[in-house]
């Protein structure tokens, strides 16, 4: 019986216009990351579970992929895993190799990662993340730094984006002033499903987590704020005066969007309250990004961790990150029709040939124009020149050298405009220069 040939749900094939795509996302990221200092680093697609568990909240390690051990003795060999993120993995690589590097260390990676998680829009099993983080530094000048990342990759992109920003300490202030100060994780994890449930479901959550009825009803107010950025900070400067935490939190919050506004970054910045990130990881400041033109998820997201290395024994570092999650920019782009033609990089001249000798005639010219790194392809065969002409077409291909008898003789090929059906007859030199106007 034949296979029906398929893939795993969560997963995609990328065919060679979306590769183009894919990497013109890559490239964009990866180019805005090195103006700004960061060295790539990658590190294994699976890791210890003992590395991965616990570091992601009870929800994120439901989602973690088992690897079930092979090769090895069952009873001997560690649990393994597929990296959830690429934070995690870092910070065990900055353990692991921190006497071999400069702090503050910058990094950038861009890997995929895997999540155990039930496929929709925008929600893939198997998705690339974009890192980019700064550890060994407390400097709030960090995350001023990643702001204008923010700004600079979707400005390149051509797309209307808003940075959402938080701080763990307001939240940690929050649950203090409410009375619950031991709830803070099931407050952040409850409230950072507030735009995918309504607050409804969140105040039932809420209540489920263990959280008292005048609790919930002293949280109401704080998670319905409105008004300019000013207006939020200040009113929650009062809300938060009981709280030491609450306070610190107000006053970072306050520095980074006066160092904004100090450097006229023209990306919107939204004080936004109910951004939770249901991360357990993070301490300081958290951000998420979200497209203004296109319903979709966050698609770029992060903030502070304070102590993720003392995990793994190196205690006290303190790092700030961001994450560009590729795949759900790709579909943004494509619904907004933002993909240049020129990322395509397509095959700017084909040779088609008549014969055996005329294609190895054309294989020499080709390889004369690759030296000058123009690209080119020889129709491999002797072929009727309508499916040569065909195959040119179907590809997009811009120019076609036709090489025959005469032009073997002459040292020269027929070049054919594929765009307005114009035919001449030129030298290699006239060739290169037609395909560079």
């Amino acid at each position: 019986m034949m296979q029906k040939p398929n893939i795993p749900k969560g997963t995609r094939d990328f065919n060679s216009l979306e590769m183009a795509r894919r990497n013109y996302i890559f490239d964009t990221i990866r180019s805005v990351f090195k103006l700004y200092g960061y060295q790539q680093i990658e590190t294994p697609a699976m890791e210890l579970m003992s590395t991965l568990m616990g570091k992601y909240g009870e929800e994120g390690d439901k989602l973690l992929f088992r690897i079930q051990n092979s090769g090895e003795k069952a009873n001997e060999a560690p649990e393994k895993g597929l990296r959830y993120d690429l934070t995690v993995p870092f910070a065990r690589f900055v353990v692991q190799h921190k006497d071999e590097l400069q702090f503050p260390f910058r990094r950038f990676q861009i890997q995929p990662v895997w999540r155990a998680d039930r496929p929709q829009k925008g929600r893939y099993r198997e998705f690339y993340q974009c890192d980019v983080d700064v550890i060994g530094s407390e400097s709030l000048l960090s995350e001023v730094e990643l702001i204008q990342i923010v700004e600079e990759v979707y400005c390149r992109f051509g797309m209307r984006v808003c940075l959402h920003l938080n701080n763990r300490k307001i939240l940690a202030g929050i649950a203090e002033v409410i009375g619950a100060p031991d709830k803070m994780m099931d407050i952040t994890v409850a409230i950072d499903k507030l735009d995918k449930i309504g607050l409804e479901k969140v105040n039932e959550e809420l209540k489920e987590r263990g959280l008292s009825d005048e609790a919930v009803a002293k949280l109401q107010p704080i998670l319905a704020l409105t008004g300019s950025n000013e207006d939020k900070l200040h009113q929650m400067e009062q809300l938060l005066s009981s709280s030491e935490a609450g306070r610190l939190g107000v006053e970072e919050t306050q520095q980074i969007l006066t160092m904004v506004k100090d450097l006229q970054v023209a990306l919107p910045v939204e004080l936004d309250l109910t951004l939770a990130r249901g991360l357990n990881y993070y301490t300081g400041a958290i951000f998420e990004v979200k497209a203004l033109d296109v319903q979709m998820g966050s698609i770029t997201g992060g903030g502070r961790y304070d102590n993720l290395t003392g995990i793994f024994g190196l205690p006290g570092v303190s790092g700030v990150g961001i994450s560009f999650g590729a795949d759900r920019i790709y579909d943004c782009l494509c619904e907004l029709n933002l993909y240049p033609t020129s990322m395509l990089e397509q095959t700017q001249v084909l040779f088609a040939a008549f014969g055996e000798a005329e294609i190895r005639y054309s294989e020499a010219k080709a390889r004369a124009l690759r030296q000058h790194n123009i690209r080119v392809e020889v129709y491999p065969e002797p072929a009727k020149m309508k499916k040569q002409m065909g195959y040119a077409d179907a590809k997009q291909i811009p120019w076609v050298a036709i090489v025959g008898g005469d032009e073997m003789a002459n040292g020269t090929m027929m070049l054919k405009n594929m765009t307005t059906g114009e035919q001449n007859q030129v030298t290699l030199d006239e060739l290169e220069e037609c395909i560079r106007l």
